[in-house]
């Protein structure tokens, strides 16, 4: 994976350290909306071993208000001017459905544009993509936010998301997108036993030749399941993201990064 002239090997798999610049995300909303709040975070991410920091300004919970696009970008150009200038040498994503912020993102100083739509929300994403040349995450979601949990009646979870994501895979790529990772989409329109369904067929996804990301950090498909919250959940997050890698999870995209680093190395044999 080429980040701006920076490879990346996916011998081992990578971490993506998760930082939301919201005030309403399901775990951390809130926490890091100041510059004196999001730059240690950072800092504790990177000293924890993240090979990517996740930066998100529009949280994409079910319950939440839509920002606007002008809001977007005020929090993205915002953020960016502090955090780029603190840490110039770290590869950051920009975790955005809007091309017009990917764009910006990535002219401050972004490396990866991480898209929860796969380009449904935004026709103009892939376009954009293909012109800024850095790598994007395809997402699988059913409908935006205070929709998707509605549309969750697959025939076959696994068969149709393979399949709807491996259209977007072959589409990028005639865009000339050379680096696309896939996300299954835990969470987003799925059922608790569709997510797991996904995470147990983990493998059939890596037959799209493309890294796959998987994000299911603190996420309600473990709360359910265990009647926890999601601040109880991190053993349960720990445990499946082992279960994610021994079934080819190339990017863990957490909320707590040292734990998710001990996890590759154990799975990976200490490597």
């Amino acid at each position: 994976m080429n980040c701006k002239g920076r490879l990346f090997s996916m011998d081992t798999p990578l971490v993506m350290g998760i930082l939301n610049i919201t005030g309403n995300s399901f775990y951390d909303g809130g926490k890091y909306l100041n510059e004196s709040d999001f730059l240690p975070q950072i800092e504790k991410m990177l000293e924890e071993g993240a090979d990517i920091i996740d930066i998100g300004c529009m949280a994409t919970n079910p319950n939440v208000e839509e920002l606007t696009e002008k809001e977007e970008l005020k929090i993205v150009e915002n953020a960016l001017n502090q955090i780029i200038k603190r840490f110039p040498n770290t590869v950051f994503s920009i975790d955005t459905w809007r091309a017009s912020a990917a764009e910006l993102a990535v002219k401050m100083g972004a490396a990866i544009v991480n898209d929860v739509s796969g380009g449904d929300f935004d026709a103009e994403m892939f376009a954009a993509v293909a012109k800024l040349q850095v790598p994007y995450i395809a997402m699988h979601t059913s409908d935006k936010p205070h929709r998707m949990q509605q549309h969750t009646d697959y025939e076959d979870v696994v068969g149709e998301i393979f399949l709807h994501l491996s259209k977007k895979v072959e589409k990028l790529h005639l865009l000339g997108v050379n680096d696309v990772i896939v996300d299954c989409g835990f969470g987003f329109g799925k059922t608790v036993e569709q997510n797991y369904e996904l995470l147990r067929h983990l493998q059939v996804f890596k037959t799209l030749n493309c890294p796959v990301l998987v994000g299911i950090s603190r996420k309600s498909m473990l709360c359910k399941l265990l009647n926890c919250s999601p601040a109880e959940a991190l053993n349960a997050t720990t445990a499946a993201n082992a279960l994610a890698l021994l079934n080819g999870a190339d990017i863990l995209r957490v909320h707590d990064v040292k734990e998710a680093k001990e996890a590759v190395k154990i799975v990976h044999g200490g490597k």
